[in-house]
């Protein structure tokens, strides 16, 4: 009797494929969970869809999401820059000074944005020109940044911004649609483009996974990261200008406390803390729901120490669940 051979057909499974991938992703999971805070917040105050309470909504996040747009390129290639809250004082000291000396709105625009740059060039130097860790050099210029504007200010604040200054911050491109979260949505297009559509993006990702390997294999990753140090602080120069606009004033405390919760938009965004991986369409959504956490809150009048300890357990929790989940895998295994 002849052996009989049954050739076993492998019948794909439609679901094992980019549509089982998208399903299973973290930026789905977190658009579910952003689905699921707006409906929370719709029941939990009567005036949380108003259009303008939506539109106020938009304010909670869109300078620090800004930032977060370029910090995740940063820490998607092993690097971190904890000095952005302190670039946006010194931005903003800097058009503040300017202001006493009858600049106007394009060249206090300018200064802002200039200063941003200048802050992130510097921070880019110390890590890639003398090779110091970017943790620490940013804490140092964290404090040195603010500091000045300490010196500068004191107790203090630059106030008589023009009219036409008004607009960055506070003013609507349609209806209830404000400037800037317009600005944010164009600016979220553009990195989402450089981050996954350009070589520029996938150099990001090499360095990020192995650095040593990417020199080998040609990419400048010091000028990479000089780069994104750079685009860090411009950004934060632009994120000055609005806050400054919508403030209308300027002071030595501005935006305090705001590197952590861009950090936690980012970690939260799916972008790996050791750098490697990380999407922006995940940061974009992370930071609508930021925004709509904090929102959420201030319409239940909870005080703003419990929303700081609410993002410090999140950033927390972020980090720590993927390393648990690692963990308990390889027990498993």
């Amino acid at each position: 009797m002849s052996d009989i051979t049954h050739e076993t057909r492998h019948i794909p499974d439609r679901l094992d494929s980019p549509l089982r991938g998208a399903i299973v992703s973290w930026p789905t999971l977190l658009l579910i969970v952003a689905i699921g805070l707006f409906v929370v917040n719709s029941f939990a105050s009567p005036y949380f869809l108003s259009p303008w309470s939506l539109s106020d909504a938009t304010f909670n996040f869109t300078e620090k999401a800004i930032i977060a747009l370029a910090m995740a390129l940063l820490i998607i290639s092993g690097e971190i820059d904890l000095s952005v809250a302190s670039i946006i004082a010194l931005a903003s000291t800097a058009m503040g000074f300017a202001l006493q000396f009858g600049i106007g709105t394009p060249g206090l625009v300018a200064i802002g944005i200039t200063t941003g740059l200048v802050c992130g060039a510097f921070n880019g130097f110390l890590v890639t020109g003398l090779g110091l860790p970017s943790i620490v050099v940013t804490i140092g210029t964290m404090s040195f940044f603010r500091g000045i504007s300490y010196i500068v200010l004191g107790d203090q604040a630059f106030k008589g911004y023009p009219a036409s200054f008004d607009f960055f911050g506070q003013g609507y491109v349609w209806w209830v649609v404000s400037f800037e979260f317009v600005l944010f949505l164009g600016f979220a297009l553009l990195y989402y483009i450089l981050l996954h559509r350009t070589n520029f993006g996938r150099h990001i990702f090499v360095i990020g996974n192995n650095p040593v390997a990417a020199r080998f294999s040609g990419v400048r990753v010091e000028r990479v990261k000089f780069l994104l140090f750079c685009l860090t602080g411009l950004m934060s120069g632009i994120a000055a200008v609005l806050l400054t606009s919508r403030l209308a004033s300027t002071r030595p405390s501005i935006a305090v406390g705001w590197e952590l919760e861009v950090v936690t938009m980012v970690v939260l965004g799916g972008v790996s803390i050791l750098g490697g991986s990380g999407t922006i369409q995940g940061v974009v959504i992370a930071a609508f729901i930021m925004g709509l956490v904090t929102f959420g809150l201030g319409l239940l009048n909870v005080p703003g120490i419990v929303m700081s300890i609410f993002i410090g357990a999140l950033l927390i929790f972020v980090i720590a669940l993927p390393i648990v989940y690692r963990k308990v895998m390889e027990k498993r295994a």
